[in-house]
Formats: C-alpha cells, sequence, structure tokens
C-alpha cells in the first residue's frame, strides 16, 4: 500500500508528487483543519486555559478522505511547514485521524534531493513547537475577546484589539505625534564650483575659521530615511555676505587624501529584510510579498520563506561558489567562505535563509512560469543571496580638502572610484563611479562661483511597510509569520491609513490607541510584548510550559479587564468642515469614520442623520479630461488617485507622482 504524505496547499502537494515515485500518495489539508470557535471565548480560564479547538466546517470533506486514505496507508508522514503553525497542522491533522504512529519530515526547500534527504531522517511531531502554537493562539484570543468588547461600550460598536497589532498602531500613532509637534529650521549648505584646468568640481563648505559648521542644538536629528549630515548656515543674510566673500579668496589645495575600501555583501534574506526590500523595491506591502514568497516557496523555487536566520546550508553554498566560478571566473570568488551571524536573539539555528533552491534558475524563467511579479521577487532573492559567495567591491575613496583666503574657508569635496566590481557585478544598483580630477596639494584652483541652497530640517517621517517591519524586528514584536498580518489587521480595521504609501493612524486609531494606553499600559507596552514573545520562544525550545505562561499575564490582566469597567467613555475627534447641513441647517457637515472609510454626517447627529459620501479634492487636474483629482479607495481600503468624471473618465494612479508624470 502506498505512503501517505500530508502538506498544507495543493500547489505544495503538486510541487513534492513531482518527486516521489507511485509509492506515496501526497493529499493537502487546505491549511488548518482546527480553529477555536468565532462565536465564544473558546478559552476555558477556569481549566488551565484549555482550548475548546473545533474541526472548521468547509474541512469534513477533506479531513474525511485524509482518514479514508490513512487507514489504507503502511505509513503516514507528515510534510507541513517547518514552523510552529506547520507543526500544529501535523499534530491536528494526527489526532484527527487517530493515529499516533506518523512521521514527521522537515525540509527548507521544495527539491528532489531535500525531499529524499527527509525521508531518510523523520522525525516525531514537536509538542514543544505545537504547543508554543497554542500558546499563541489561547494568549490573542484571550486579549481579542476580552478587550473587543471593553472597545464597544467605552469607544465605538465594530472595534476589536489585538495583542500585537495594537503595539504596532501605537507606533504609527506615536510617529504622527512626533511629526505634529515638530518645529522645522532653516538652515543653508554653500556650494562652491571651483576649476582645474577645463574640469569643474563642485565643493561643499566645510568650516569657517577653523570651525566646523554644525547643526544647532536645537534641531532633531533621525536615523532612518532622514539623516541631517550637511552642514548648516541658519541665517539667510549670512549665508549670502559668505557666498560674496568666497568670490573674492585665493583657493589652494590643502589636502589630497585616498583610502581603498571594501564593500562586503549584506547577509541574504530573512523574512523581515525581503518585506522590506518588496517595500522599498517593488511597491508591495508586506501582505503581498509573503504571497509572492509562499508561491514560490511551494513551487520549489526558494527555500522556506518564513525565517528570521540567515545560515546558509554548505551544499547551497558550494552551489553558488560553483556557478559563480563558471559565469565570472575564479577572481570573483571571495578568499575564503563567507559566513554570517544571525544578529537576532532567537533565530533558528536549524533554518536557512531565504535563498533559491536551484541558483541555475533564473528570473526570466520564472516570469515565464508564474509571472512578472513573482520573477522580479526572486531576482531580488537570487541576487542577494549568489552576493554572499562573491568576492567584495573594492572602491577607492577620495576626499580633497580646500583652503580658501589662508584659513578663512574650508571647503570639501569626495569622490569614488570601483576598482573592482566583485559582488556588484550582479548587483543592478551597483555604484557608480563619481572619479574626482588628480588634485595635488598646494595647487590653485579657479572660481567659478558659488551658491547658497535653502534647507529645511524634516520630522521623522511616517512608516511605511518597509520602515515598521523593520522596527517591530527591532524591538521584538511579532515573528517572521506575523509581520505582515499585523500591518493588514490593523489597516483592515481601519485604525491606519495610506498616503503616499506611508501610515497615518485614523482618528478612531488614534481614540483606540490612547484608551488602551491608559487603561491597559501593561498589554499595550512594547517591552511586555518583546518579553512575551521570548517567552513564546522558550516555550517552542521545551525551556518553559504555557500553562504557566498565560496564566501569570491572564491573572493580572482580569484584574484590569474589572477595573476599566468603570471608566468613561471615550469620545472619537471628528474632522470639522464649513459645510452647513443641507438637511437641518443647524450643523455644520463633520467628517466621521465608519466600516466603509470616511464620511460626511451632521454635527448635532443623533438628532439629525443626514450623511453623504466624502470626496476629497487634490489641486491637480486629470491629464486624460481635465477633471478635477480626487481621492479614492478600493474595496479593500487601499487609497488612490482618480478622475472626479468616473465612469466617463477612467483615469487612475496610486502616487501623486504618477499624475504629475502623465500630465507632462
Amino acid at each position: 500500500m502506498k505512503n501517505l504524505v500530508i502538506v498544507e496547499s495543493p500547489t505544495k502537494a503538486r510541487t513534492i508528487s513531482r518527486f516521489l515515485g507511485e509509492d506515496f500518495e501526497v493529499i493537502a489539508s487546505m491549511g488548518h483543519i482546527y480553529d477555536l470557535p468565532k462565536s465564544k471565548l473558546g478559552v476555558d480560564t477556569e481549566k488551565d486555559f484549555a482550548p475548546d479547538y473545533q474541526l472548521l466546517k468547509d474541512k469534513k470533506k477533506t479531513i474525511d478522505e485524509i482518514k479514508k486514505v490513512s487507514k489504507k496507508a503502511d505509513k503516514i508522514i507528515m510534510a507541513t511547514d517547518l514552523d510552529r503553525e506547520g507543526e500544529a497542522i501535523a499534530y491536528h491533522i494526527a489526532q484527527n485521524i487517530g493515529s499516533k504512529d506518523v512521521d514527521r519530515i522537515v525540509f527548507h526547500e521544495i527539491t528532489k534531493e531535500a525531499i529524499e534527504e527527509a525521508l531518510k531522517n523523520p522525525k516525531k511531531i514537536n509538542k514543544d513547537l505545537v504547543d508554543a502554537q497554542t500558546a499563541r493562539r489561547v494568549l490573542d484570543r484571550l486579549v481579542g475577546y476580552k478587550l473587543s468588547p471593553i472597545l464597544w461600550s467605552k469607544v465605538r460598536r465594530g472595534l476589536s484589539a489585538g495583542r500585537v497589532q495594537s503595539v504596532a498602531l501605537r507606533l504609527i500613532v506615536e510617529r504622527e505625534r512626533e511629526i505634529e509637534k515638530f518645529k522645522k529650521s532653516p538652515y543653508y549648505t554653500i556650494l562652491t564650483t571651483l576649476k582645474k584646468d577645463s574640469t569643474e568640481t563642485i565643493f561643499e563648505l566645510l568650516e569657517i575659521n577653523k570651525e566646523k559648521i554644525e547643526i544647532s542644538e536645537e534641531l532633531d536629528l533621525y536615523d532612518g530615511e532622514y539623516k541631517f549630515t550637511k552642514t548648516s548656515i541658519e541665517a539667510q543674510e549670512r549665508a549670502t555676505k559668505i557666498e560674496e566673500d568666497l568670490k573674492t579668496k585665493d583657493f589652494v589645495v590643502s589636502d589630497v587624501t585616498k583610502k581603498e575600501m571594501k564593500r562586503t555583501p549584506p547577509p541574504p534574506y530573512t523574512t523581515s529584510t525581503l518585506q522590506q526590500d518588496g517595500a522599498r523595491r517593488m511597491g508591495l506591502s508586506g501582505r503581498r510579498t509573503m504571497q509572492l514568497a509562499q508561491k514560490l516557496y511551494e513551487e520549489g523555487y526558494i527555500t522556506y520563506h518564513r525565517t528570521d536566520s540567515v545560515a546558509i546550508a554548505d551544499s547551497a553554498r558550494n552551489q553558488m561558489t560553483e556557478y559563480v566560478k563558471q559565469q565570472f571566473g575564479d577572481k570573483y570568488l571571495p578568499e575564503t567562505p563567507r559566513f554570517y551571524k544571525n544578529t537576532s536573539k532567537n533565530a533558528q539555528e536549524a533554518h536557512e535563509a531565504i535563498r533559491p533552491a536551484k541558483v541555475s534558475v533564473t528570473a526570466d524563467r520564472i516570469t515565464k512560469d508564474l509571472g512578472a511579479q513573482y520573477g522580479k521577487l526572486y531576482e531580488i532573492i537570487w541576487r542577494r543571496a549568489l552576493a554572499t559567495q562573491m568576492a567584495d567591491a573594492i572602491t577607492e575613496s577620495t576626499v580633497v580638502m580646500v583652503d580658501a583666503g589662508s584659513g578663512a574657508y574650508t571647503l570639501k569635496a569626495n569622490g569614488s572610484v570601483l576598482v573592482f566590481e566583485g559582488f556588484l557585478k550582479i548587483n543592478p544598483f551597483a555604484l557608480e563611479d563619481k572619479r574626482l580630477p588628480d588634485f595635488v596639494v598646494s595647487e590653485k584652483l579657479n572660481y567659478v562661483n558659488s551658491l547658497s541652497e535653502f534647507h529645511e530640517t524634516l520630522p521623522p517621517p511616517r512608516y511605511n511597510d518597509a520602515s515598521i517591519i523593520k522596527t517591530l524586528e527591532e524591538k521584538g514584536i511579532g515573528r517572521p509569520s506575523t509581520y505582515a498580518t499585523i500591518i493588514s489587521t490593523i489597516e483592515s480595521r481601519g485604525y491606519i491609513e495610506r498616503e503616499e504609501s506611508r501610515f497615518k493612524p485614523t482618528s478612531v486609531g488614534i481614540a483606540v490607541n490612547d484608551f488602551l494606553v491608559d487603561n491597559f499600559s501593561t498589554v499595550d507596552d512594547i517591552p511586555f510584548t518583546a518579553e512575551m514573545e521570548d517567552e513564546l520562544d522558550q516555550i517552542a525550545n521545551g525551556e518553559k510550559e504555557w500553562v504557566p505562561v498565560i496564566r501569570q499575564f491572564y491573572d493580572p490582566f482580569e484584574k484590569i479587564l474589572d477595573k476599566v469597567k468603570d471608566v468613561k467613555r471615550v469620545k472619537i475627534e471628528v474632522e470639522q468642515t464649513n459645510e452647513l447641513c443641507p438637511e437641518c441647517k443647524k450643523g455644520n457637515l463633520v467628517v466621521r469614520t465608519g466600516r466603509f472609510g470616511k464620511f460626511l454626517s451632521c454635527s448635532t447627529f443623533p438628532d439629525c442623520k443626514f450623511t453623504k459620501p466624502l470626496v476629497q479634492e487634490t489641486n491637480l487636474l486629470c491629464p486624460k479630461d481635465r477633471g478635477k483629482i480626487v481621492i479614492k479607495k478600493t474595496k479593500r481600503g487601499r487609497r488612490f488617485y482618480g478622475c472626479s468624471n468616473y465612469p466617463k473618465c477612467d483615469f487612475a494612479a496610486w502616487k501623486l507622482e504618477d499624475i504629475k508624470q502623465a500630465a507632462a
């Protein structure tokens, strides 16, 4: 009789079937077969938080088929994914079919070699991983189902809360308040163009009378997308005087420093870094990136995509080394094999980074088989992984200092030359040469012109998909498989909205956040949430029992729930307009947020129940018919720009830049 292999998805089943002979039959469970009931808490808080797992209605036919085939099978093999969810699915299926004697195999890639190796080394279901998944599910259910009714009574009906999602919302709200409080400060940079022979070079003013020009102390500096490193001259009048004074000076090269620098390739992708680059390079949400990666994994093109490890298997390293040698030559190989250390304290050492299953498979093939988006995501995975086994890039950086007016001013220019491309050979974003003339110390340069540029210090940017995922990971909030879900959940609840691909909290989101921070500071606390993630990891590693961990959380949480019952109801701030209500003629229309987004209603509600759709106009005209461009939303809540004359005109764009380009 055949061996029965059970996986989660039909795609994975089809791929695995290609590598197994006639002695194997592969069946998909179509994901989880058990879950907690939606209609009630489903957790017995009096009996060690026992979960009331129930068979999902739409899985009865599937599980009946698995039972039928399993009775005839000589051996039952669970081949679900190698994370906690996969382990829980395997455990629940084994329990349902009444078979304890099942083998468990795990693999990081769906290839013939990996499947055969896994079959040679079967294991048993890891109960510690199952317990960790149970603990997470129970914990999230307790928070969600206990907090949500309170939000209904104290904020607004229909709201819900989540343990990790609430912390993500808090980060976004706190960033918004930083932006609101930020006071812009003006400053100037002075750029001077000097000529050597017929070649002109732009120098930046660095020092005045040998004192470095500093950004004033009251200015806030932020790492990230905006980092203020330029010199600052904060008075336009002073900047203009310096410009005029520079015209009268002699310019002499005071120092030329050349330094050879090595640039090492970054580590291969983890779930977090892949989602970050999916957002930066492809404009994808974390959820969409994971959907694409899931398909690539199940089709056998990449390794498992839910990982926080940067390790690469020896067999894969050898495969990539041989590929580099054949395609580019020995000089593109590193002197010694390159290894990366995991920076995440809870990274699973047994896991691998995300890499191509076979380095010889090109992005063109993926595009042909699955489509353009899959091909592009595969390409960045392929380039990142292959680069790790290539030589360092070598650049020669040059710093040229110029003295003006015998110490009155010091100017600086930076240059770089790519000496050896190394891993940048396969990188389309390789550094371009910024070659400077061969300046010589003590030589005089000719003045061409000076220009003062006005700048303003900028507030920290709103989070986007990449930056919020990076922050969540740095703070230990969530785990690789949860990042995309965290963001999509608070977005679908209407707690945040996208503006130019960045997250802005809604009035409802702010109200929910403030209520939770004021009354559930422990649950909504970043260090507490990170510590809870650590404890879930300890359960997975067999270092802690799950019930005491949940009890330690729930007992004080329950006491807080009782206290909050007496708290006053929260008032959600509404945006005022100057438009008079056309129905009652008494109140002005205000902007409110409902299940389907923003709308206009009378400020005297509930006395007057007038409502109408909110149309947010811009100052741009449609490049097709010159109608007004308005802000709209898709059914899933994603913001876009469209023509007000729809459906007569179907122009639409995701970004303002796209409208401007179309009009150009």
